[in-house]
């Protein structure tokens, strides 16, 4: 059978210029003007080409490419695009939005106490440690930072947090909405830099405290899932909140027993000049970790987050726990307006693991005793 090239060419033609004519209709019906269609199709045009390039042109969900292009990293998130999509009809009829603030840990009042100089890396280490309490909610061992205009009620943080262990599985999942934030390596370390104080490269970043928090997790017979992807490489920090929310959206739809989220990142600490130092918490008998701390969100921004409460109780049994076993391990916890995806559930966390300067070896050994004592007190509170 012999092909008319010629003619098939021309249908092709036809058929894409009656396409998009239609999709010009389509774009401009609600536009009273010539001006006003113009602008409708400036604003449409790129975000249609970005769909197309993506192979995506299931626009009836109005999921965003950046949504878009995180489900489709796996089979098992592509297939949970349709709740999804219901979840964020939800978040955006009750106004909500997953932009989100950088999180920025600067202590309110810390005193630096001098720390032992530690030899694998040469940053100049300090002991950041909380001095009046006038400027802290203080719950106990517990300080809190407030940067919201609520009054804490110091009775109801001492309540029993509501989320808690159940038997299915998975129960916890871990994430990295800033993957690529690293250590700083022992000198002479070769690492392929990403960005400033960012790689993605596993054995120096925040994913490898992931993995040292769900190997204690899986070893105590608590079912986690880990997801090590990178949503802040490419991208810039608020796409990466907007691509783990998805990601987030998609786990829970798929595995609603999942009752905890801990979202692992690390701060970063320079002094007057600059320079960057690190946080650290010296334990007898157990070495070096780097210190951490609990950033919390709120509905203060005018986001959705009703339950942000019981996440901070959460925050503040675990805080409480550890400091009683490591006095110097936890910065104070920091109460924000933004709320950082902790909407998702009641039992989720952003925990800073140490800082930029810190070496990857106090930020895994930290990553172990926050685990481990998180463990501890989960199934105190499931008993």
């Amino acid at each position: 059978m012999r092909i008319n090239f010629a003619s098939l060419r021309r249908r092709l033609e036809a058929g894409a210029l009656a396409a998009g004519t239609l999709w010009v209709v389509a774009v401009t019906a609600g536009s009273d003007t010539a001006a006003s269609a113009a602008s409708a199709l400036k604003e449409a045009l790129p975000m249609g080409i970005l769909r197309w390039e993506l192979g995506d042109l299931w626009t009836e969900d109005q999921l965003s490419p950046a949504t878009v292009m995180t489900l489709g990293e796996s089979p098992l998130l592509s297939a949970a695009r349709p709740a999804v999509a219901e979840l964020q009809r939800q978040e955006e009829s009750s106004g909500a939005s997953a932009g989100e603030d950088e999180v920025s840990t600067v202590p309110v009042e810390e005193t630096p106490l001098e720390a032992p100089e530690a030899a694998d890396n040469g940053v100049t280490a300090r002991t950041l440690v909380p001095t009046d309490p006038s400027s802290y909610t203080v719950v106990g061992r517990a300080y809190i930072s407030n940067s919201t205009d609520y009054q804490l009620s110091i009775p109801a943080l001492q309540e029993n947090f509501a989320a808690e262990l159940t038997p299915e599985e998975p129960q916890i999942l871990i994430l990295h909405t800033h993957g690529s934030e690293a250590y700083t390596p022992a000198g002479g370390t070769e690492v392929v830099w990403s960005g400033d104080h960012r790689t993605t490269d596993s054995r120096y970043n925040v994913v490898k405290v992931g993995d040292v928090m769900a190997e204690v997790f899986a070893e105590a017979g608590i079912s986690v899932l880990h997801d090590r992807t990178l949503y802040d490489y490419p991208s810039s920090y608020n796409e990466a909140y907007d691509k783990s929310l998805a990601a987030i959206q998609s786990y829970l739809a798929q595995y609603p027993s999942i009752q905890f989220i801990l979202d692992i990142h690390r701060d970063a600490i320079a002094d007057a000049q600059g320079n960057q130092y690190k946080v650290v918490s010296t334990i007898d008998g157990v070495g070096t970790a780097a210190q951490m701390t609990l950033v919390m969100g709120s509905d203060g921004s005018g986001l959705t987050h009703p339950n942000w409460m019981e996440n901070l109780k959460l925050a503040v049994a675990l805080q409480q726990d550890i400091l009683t076993e490591y006095p110097t391990l936890m910065r104070p916890i920091l109460l924000r307006n933004s709320r950082y995806n902790q909407h998702a559930t009641v039992g989720s966390l952003l925990v800073e693991v140490g800082a930029a300067g810190n070496s990857p070896e106090e930020a895994t050994l930290a990553g172990r005793l926050f685990a481990e004592r998180m463990v501890e007190v989960l199934e105190a509170r499931s008993k």
